[in-house]
């Protein structure tokens, strides 16, 4: 969507992102000049330039932009630039905008194409045309990547394939009368022409489209909608699937297909359910039509998997602004140096990778940076502080008062002793056993309880990361 422009005087904003080709009708005239097919504004008599902005169907890495001036001739823009954002509810009050296509020339009357170069994911774009001018269309093509957490239910279960997921199209045998991207389109079918349909085919063999699932995902169940074709369905179906390795680990390997859905009928007009029983692991999803035909929307759902949310955190985490990646990061630990130094080691080719890369930051760092980190904890025992932190601690929840009484007299004993909070990785110990815990490293000399405390510190962090990339992460440092 179009949101705002700062002038539409001879044509308007919403132009740009209509879905067909422009077109020009010499005889159309309104009450303020020649009417465009495209977004034009007036005249511009005083410094500055023209812009508009535009929220993304998916936020996504943009990696090209098509800027259209067909028919724009006498009256195109000079040069254009483009930017990019993160922004909650459509709210650009006060943006911060980061440059995604530099200050570039435009030529008249052509379709202007744009390599994209920036790593970061963008929900939102501004275009500026210099000064003045009119554009008919704007493409922006790229890698999707909404935040999966958000689209998933409590089991971490979606359609993986669909668009809004993050799944893309990555190639067909054939799209002839329309394109495959149309069959992860949200919502139904509006017609033969929003699905895939290939011609008619008269040798052997069949149609096929491969897709890249958002992220690995055992298969559960798959659904072919035939909607609106009804003398032109394909006779029938099958579904293979396979799983790519890391491309950082091995950039050559090529996996075999696994066929997890033999050869259906299908019928005209209809959507169809089918079972993957057991379900299968895969990332990319390979639907074959016999011989050929239209198919309208195929939808492929399933339970992402744990190494499929961390693949997804990975991407997730390297494309965001360095802001944003530190405040999320700070959830994980406190210490804002040992954030700012994670943030400079991005990229991370695995999320191995980001958890090394932690422990060898946390290591480097002083005692101070340390000591923040460890404020930012609340006491074991106390409650208090983020969800996080309160989940961590279930074991004290059905403790005694006796057991919780010595606790904070041994808190107290402790942070007297040594300056700063007790910590410990709490996941899956009981009251009794922290508490015992405490009273053995009340024993330590104060290096020896740094070096403890920062190792207790360090394991926190590595579950924390794990948690951020999942659906029951909260983004909060403190609070829910």
């Amino acid at each position: 969507m179009v949101l705002i422009a700062n002038d539409e005087f001879f044509a308007p904003k919403e132009n740009l992102l209509e879905p067909g080709a422009p077109v020009f009708d010499p005889d159309r005239y309104t009450d303020r000049g020649k009417e465009m097919d495209g977004w034009e504004t007036r005249r511009r008599r005083d410094p500055g330039h023209d812009w508009c902005i535009v929220r993304l169907g998916v936020p996504a890495i943009v990696r090209g932009v098509v800027v259209d001036t067909s028919f724009f001739r006498g009256n195109y823009p000079d040069r254009c630039s483009v930017e990019g954002a993160v922004v909650e509810e459509d709210d650009v009050t006060g943006v911060e905008w980061f440059e995604l296509l530099p200050e570039s020339s435009l030529e008249g009357d052509s379709v202007n194409r744009f390599d994209v170069a920036s790593p970061l994911r963008v929900t939102h774009l501004r275009l500026n045309i210099f000064p003045d001018g009119g554009v008919a269309r704007l493409r922006v093509h790229g890698e999707p990547l909404p935040d999966l957490r958000t689209v998933t239910d409590a089991g971490g279960r979606t359609d993986v394939a669909a668009s809004l997921s993050g799944g893309s199209v990555l190639d067909a045998s054939d799209l002839f009368f329309s394109s495959p991207h149309n069959l992860i389109a949200p919502g139904d079918s509006h017609g033969m022409h929003d699905g895939w349909e290939t011609r008619r085919r008269r040798g052997e063999g069949h149609d096929w489209v491969v897709l890249r699932l958002a992220a690995e995902t055992e298969i559960e169940r798959v659904e072919v909608d035939t909607s609106n074709f009804k003398g032109n369905y394909p006779d029938t179906c099958s579904v293979d699937v396979r799983v790519t390795p890391d491309v950082a680990a091995d950039p050559e390997a090529e996996p075999a297909w696994s066929q997890v859905l033999s050869r259906r009928k299908l019928g005209p007009h209809r959507r169809v359910a089918f079972p993957i029983d057991p379900p299968a692991a895969a990332t990319q999803v390979r639907l074959n039509i016999h011989p050929d035909g239209g198919v309208a929307r195929l939808r492929v759902h399933g339970r992402v998997t744990d190494d499929g949310w961390r693949s997804f955190g990975v991407r997730w985490l390297n494309a965001k602004t360095p802001e944003l990646f530190e405040e999320r990061v700070l959830a994980c630990c406190g210490s804002r140096a040992w954030a700012k130094g994670l943030q400079e080691a991005r990229p991370f080719a695995t999320f191995d990778a980001l958890l090394e890369t932690s422990d060898d930051v946390w290591a480097g760092l002083s005692a101070g940076d340390r000591l923040d980190a460890f404020a930012e904890h609340p006491r074991i025992g106390e409650g208090g502080g983020s969800a996080w932190a309160r989940s961590e601690q279930t074991g004290t929840a059905d403790t005694s008062d006796e057991v919780l009484r010595a606790l904070e007299a041994a808190n107290r004993q402790y942070e007297e002793r040594f300056g700063h909070v007790f910590l410990i990785n709490a996941t899956g110990k009981s009251a009794q056993e922290m508490l015992e815990a405490l009273r053995v490293r009340l024993g330590n000399d104060p290096a020896t309880e740094l070096a403890e405390a920062a190792e207790q510190q360090r394991q926190i962090t590595r579950l924390r990361l794990e948690k951020l990339v999942r659906p029951v992460a909260p983004l909060a440092r403190n609070g829910g």
